[in-house]
């Protein structure tokens, strides 16, 4: 890690040995379980604090928890219990949850997603085995890395849907489009975003916007559909081009409204960004932020950049979060 001490130091796309992986800081280490987040130092965030919160209005980004009542990929659904405290009924209430992260907006960590190595073996980020996430006795890699510190940084909202629908175009993000790398260039331009290093790119594809607007009925037929792979989610296309663009640009981490950020059925395997994403550079991944609210504010304002802070679940060993997310403009 020595070599690559901040942004500056990190070699360009095309001197990349493996374009793939990016393995860098010892095994077991914070370095290894923090991935690109390492470098949103104090100086990096101060940097943005001062650049970014100018009007103090702010909105936070996670979808209701109630939303998604039939999860795909037979999942379960968030439970809710609200439970007397034993000995105190009638004076105070507690909580009882039981959920799966991945049936809300979420945080994907790097243990939740292995590729296949040069090896013809299954490896996480930094080379992390399955037995090392499932055996429970280890917290290599595991989310409590991030929720040390939290997550601060500058983002940015590519509106996919707003740019469509002002072209007359009808948005779907249940449909598997694919969202071009020129189209976000575009719309970059349009928004007068420039990327700066250690950016969250934020995607909006229009899947919670759709998903609120299905029947009951049409919830469990998308539920049923996972179960046999007919799923189709919209998002960013998968390329050399897109990849080549989220590192040279030193994106630390992707989050937009869709199930899986990028398109669902993948368009170029090669290029998964699951794969290269989580698994190859340590950069997080998040699903299903509500992001329509922080569209609007966008507009009203003006701006398209602004300044995010995340504080996943305090847990060593964890897969995923929540993400406890807000926007600060």
């Amino acid at each position: 890690m020595a070599q690559y001490k901040s942004f500056s130091d990190l070699p360009k796309f095309d001197e990349l040995k493996d374009k793939r992986r990016f393995w860098v800081a010892e095994a077991g280490t914070k370095d290894e379980g923090l991935g690109m987040l390492r470098y949103l130092t104090p100086e990096h965030v101060a940097e943005v604090v001062q650049s970014e919160v100018r009007t103090g209005e702010r909105v936070c980004v996670n979808w209701d928890m109630t939303r998604l009542e039939t999860p795909g990929f037979n999942r379960f659904p968030c439970d809710h219990q609200i439970v007397p405290i034993p000995n105190y009924e009638g004076i105070a209430w507690d909580d009882i949850w039981r959920f799966n992260p991945q049936a809300g907006s979420q945080w994907d960590g790097f243990r939740h997603y292995g590729a296949e190595q040069p090896n013809g073996k299954r490896a996480w980020y930094g080379g992390t085995t399955g037995d090392e996430i499932s055996k429970m006795e280890s917290d290599r890699i595991g989310i409590g890395h991030w929720a040390q510190d939290g997550i601060a940084a500058r983002g940015f909202l590519i509106d996919y849907v707003s740019y469509a629908e002002k072209k007359g175009q009808k948005v779907n993000g249940m449909t598997g489009h694919a969202i071009t790398l020129d189209e976000v260039k575009e719309i970059a331009k349009e928004c007068r975003i420039e990327f700066r290093p250690g950016d969250i790119f934020f995607l909006r594809c229009g899947f919670t916007k759709t998903w609120e607007s299905l029947s009951l009925d049409e919830k469990k037929q998308y539920r049923a559909d996972t179960q046999v792979q007919k799923h189709k989610h919209s998002g960013l296309i998968q390329s050399e081009e897109v990849t080549r663009f989220l590192w040279d640009n030193h994106i630390v981490a992707v989050a937009g409204d869709g199930v899986s950020f990028e398109v669902r059925p993948n368009k170029d395997h090669d290029w998964s960004l699951h794969h290269i994403c989580l698994a190859g550079w340590g950069v997080p991944i998040g699903e299903m932020f509500d992001l329509e609210r922080l569209a609007e504010l966008c507009k009203k304002l003006n701006r398209w950049t602004f300044f995010v802070t995340s504080s996943p679940l305090n847990h060593p060993r964890a897969v995923s979060s929540p993400p406890n997310c807000m926007v600060l403009f």
